[in-house]
């Protein structure tokens, strides 16, 4: 997991309380200040605005190179006519969980709904207050450029049949409250498998090597396998080294994250708190190693 340059550490945004097995709230009784919270856990950053210097904050924009072209992340501020400021609740709510726009279009699984599906429903609320704050932004958005055989989406109701399978995250009563919410962060929030596991010849995430690793990942990126085999995964890695690099970037071997990894620990999961990237270490070296090298 070593890349180009070295990534930003940025403080920390909130420290979260673990109260319960799958409770994700920051402090405080302000909904928008747990929604900017969720908003730094979900990695909205990385996918709706560009990397471009004076790029307006989450409206929409940013490139996304894959196999069946290059998609662009929608405004998301709450402008009436190019962002969420005509949508209700309930809209936005269908949208994450069940990808289907307020019109009742499919969206391209490029949107990780696929995983936001499993969100608690006090974090979308949340999410969806930190968003309706934002200063309205007046930028049009970017047509994706597909290649013509996916174009249309009315095959994506097949798809959706094959692949998706919507529920809110279920906890696991038998494991402790810090495992649970380190998978409720990775299932769910930050969406891990989305970019760590391999895709089945239909595009669904490939349930035999979940988290494995992937050789075209987004944007023609590897993504390293993050189960823990010694050899082709992150076996040799402690709790405290899986922290450290989600704080800042920084492996075992002194190298520094770079790509799309460095720009979510930049964005994502620097901003969490020390509890939770506990949690995602937890979670993650507990799962079962799988052999499989993709670099």
């Amino acid at each position: 997991m070593t890349g180009r340059w070295p990534t930003t550490a940025l403080a920390a945004a909130a420290v979260l309380a673990l109260t319960g097995p799958a409770v994700a709230e920051a402090p405080g009784d302000d909904p928008v200040t747990r929604g900017e919270y969720v908003m730094r856990a979900g990695g909205c950053v990385s996918c709706h605005t560009p990397r471009d210097e004076g790029a307006e904050f989450l409206a929409g924009g940013r490139a996304l190179e894959t196999p069946f072209g290059t998609f662009y992340g929608p405004n998301i501020t709450p402008d009436p006519e190019y962002g969420l400021g005509d949508w209700s609740l309930d809209d936005f709510i269908g949208a994450m969980t069940e990808g289907r726009a307020p019109d009742g279009r499919h969206y391209y699984p490029v949107f990780p709904y696929t995983s936001y599906t499993r969100m608690r429903r006090q974090d979308l609320e949340d999410l969806w207050a930190y968003l309706q704050s934002l200063e309205p932004v007046s930028q049009p958005n970017r047509p994706h450029e597909l290649h013509w055989h996916v174009r249309w989406r009315l095959p994506l109701a097949g798809w959706k049949w094959l692949n998706f399978e919507p529920g809110e995250f279920d906890p696991d009563p038998s494991r402790s409250e810090t495992w649970n919410r380190g998978a409720y962060l990775v299932h769910a929030l930050s969406h891990c498998a989305e970019c760590h596991t391999p895709r089945t010849r239909t595009g669904g995430l490939d349930r035999d090597r979940w988290l494995a690793g992937a050789r075209d990942g987004p944007e023609g990126q590897t993504a390293p396998n993050i189960t823990p085999h010694r050899e082709t995964g992150i076996g040799r890695w402690s709790e405290r080294h899986l922290v450290r690099y989600l704080d800042f970037g920084m492996d075992p071997d002194g190298d520094f994250a770079g790509g799309l990894m460095g720009e979510f620990i930049d964005e994502s999961s620097s901003h969490l708190s020390d509890d939770d990237r506990r949690a995602i270490a937890h979670y993650i070296l507990s799962l079962e190693p799988i052999e499989h090298a993709v670099d």
